[in-house]
Formats: C-alpha cells, sequence, structure tokens
C-alpha cells in the first residue's frame, strides 16, 4: 500500500496551497489526506519493496529459463549429431 508519510506530506502541500486560496478550512487537509487514500486504495498498487521482490523473482526465473534453453540447445544437437550416423 501507499507509505503514509508520502500521504501526509501530499495531503499538507495540497491544504497549504487550499489554506493560501479564500476561504481555506483547517480540516481540509485531513479531508484530502483521506480522499487521497480512498483513491489509492481502489487502484491495484504495490509498494516499492513487492516491486523489488517480484523483479528479483522475474530475474531469477529468467536466467533459469535461459539456462534451460541452453541445455535443450545442446541435447538437440546432441540428438541430431547421433541421428546422422
Amino acid at each position: 500500500m501507499i507509505n503514509q508519510a508520502f500521504l501526509q506530506g501530499l495531503s499538507e502541500q495540497l491544504g497549504q496551497l487550499m489554506n493560501k486560496a479564500p476561504g481555506g478550512s483547517a480540516n481540509l487537509q485531513n479531508q484530502i489526506q483521506g480522499v487521497l487514500q480512498g483513491a489509492f486504495s481502489k487502484m491495484d498498487l504495490v509498494n516499492r519493496e513487492e516491486f523489488d521482490a517480484q523483479s528479483a523473482v522475474l530475474a531469477r526465473t529468467r536466467e533459469k529459463l535461459e539456462a534451460l534453453e541452453q541445455q535443450l540447445a545442446a541435447l538437440e544437437t546432441r540428438v541430431g549429431d547421433s541421428g546422422s550416423q
């Protein structure tokens, strides 16, 4: 999920901008944070740690696939060589 510090900082910045406008309210920051939290929770987002973990898994899987492809090519070469004798 989204980092709470990020949401807090974003809502503070938006609140400061809104307070400069006529009719700004002290409770506006909390309302903005609530709206942002609700919007982000509806999205299918992952945090950086989850993304990095899945990237590492994908890299390992890619390495294994490449190794298996090389083994298969070597076996196909051997079968092809022994079949031509």
